[in-house]
């Protein structure tokens, strides 16, 4: 195992400057998932589980998504919640018990809610999902499959999290997946640099969003 003193953020961008980094690209089709941008992640000043990287992220989110909906390609959302006893989120939900834990975001409260500032199309698809993942137990997999869905751009939270678990599902699933550096937040640089730096070795395109919008003009 190598051992250096550089911060995740300076191998992060040593990965990006490399000239020789292989990349999947775009295919013909792409899908916008847009991982659990709620309140309980995104409203820093009301709750201790929310965090903020690029002060843009949501407007980002929009961006991509309204031209990805305007060249017919799907738009999801995802956010999570729970059962009033937390049972459906299994063993993830046994560490702690307070009013910030995981399993006691439930429906209808207002950690459950997106994020005010999202723009969702009636158009969009939403799903309540339970686990990290956006494909686990949820129809995503379906509607990719309907939409001729070749490449899936995952955005969100959290970067070590929601986001990582989505993407690594995605190219399991045969998906070229790309996950646009400014769309994504976590709690702490170290968590979000890092994870980052392991997508772009290994599962996705780690790409600045004008990469994405750039595409999805071009189309």
């Amino acid at each position: 195992m190598v051992e250096e003193n550089k911060t995740a953020r300076q191998l992060f961008e040593e990965v990006m400057a490399n000239p020789e980094r292989a990349k999947f690209g775009f295919g013909r089709k792409l899908a916008i998932v847009n991982v659990d941008p709620q309140k309980a992640y995104t409203c820093i000043d009301e709750f201790k589980t929310a965090y903020e990287t690029d002060p843009r992220q949501i407007e980002y989110i929009n961006s991509i998504s309204s031209l990805a909906r305007a060249k017919g390609m799907p738009v999801i959302w995802t956010h999570v919640a729970y059962a009033e006893d937390g049972s459906d989120c299994g063993i993830w939900g046994t560490r702690t018990n307070t009013p910030d834990s995981l399993q006691n975001i439930k429906y209808g409260s207002r950690r459950y809610e997106f994020d005010d500032r999202c723009e969702i199309d009636p158009k969009d698809m939403v799903y309540t999902k339970r686990m990290p993942s956006a494909f686990f137990e949820t129809p995503l997999q379906s509607l990719l499959v309907y939409h001729g869905v070749d490449t899936v751009v995952v955005t969100g939270g959290s970067t070590s999290g929601c986001v990582r678990a989505t993407a690594v599902d995605a190219l399991s699933r045969g998906y070229r997946t790309i996950v646009p550096i400014e769309t994504c937040a976590d709690k702490h640089e170290s968590f979000h640099f890092a994870n980052l730096t392991d997508l772009a070795i290994k599962y996705a395109d780690v790409e600045p969003v004008q990469t994405v919008i750039d595409w999805l003009e071009a189309q």
